[in-house]
């Protein structure tokens, strides 16, 4: 049993379900809603408080639009072993940073959350004035 339990990387999919959430400022009955899962179930994954079944995560991925991989078959980090880096192209440029900071042995988990939510809001930014600038040029 303590195989399986890193298999599914809750922590990832709960942030992923909260950002998500967040940024099109949804509740949780109207995620569950629309992807059929449970809102107490989305709670208790944000929470890290249980770990979903298949069909739940196939859901979940689908609604975030990212990979299954991306959540299930996490393994723990070797100190001196190279993990590749894998990004998927649906992926968003944030969640391609994300990933790599997550990787990196120089950073602490928190020092990696906290410098891709750095990125994910100077990136918005970046990103919104560009497209006032392509509106007003129009």
């Amino acid at each position: 049993m303590a195989a399986a339990k890193n298999f599914i990387n809750t922590s990832e999919l709960g942030r992923a379900i909260r950002r998500k959430r967040d940024e099109d400022r949804l509740g949780l009955r109207a995620v569950a809603k629309a992807t059929g899962v449970s809102a107490s179930t989305l709670s208790r994954i944000e929470n890290g408080t249980c770990k979903p079944d298949a069909e739940n995560i196939a859901r979940l991925a689908a609604w975030l639009n990212i990979p299954m991989e991306r959540v299930m078959g996490k393994q723990p980090v070797r100190a001196k072993e190279a993990q590749p880096v894998i990004y998927f192209p649906q992926e968003t440029t944030p969640d391609i940073v994300e990933v790599h900071l997550r990787a990196d042995r120089n950073l602490s988990q928190e020092s990696a959350a906290a410098l891709s939510e750095l990125f994910r809001v100077a990136y918005k930014q970046f990103c919104s004035t560009h497209e006032q600038k392509r509106e007003e040029e129009r």
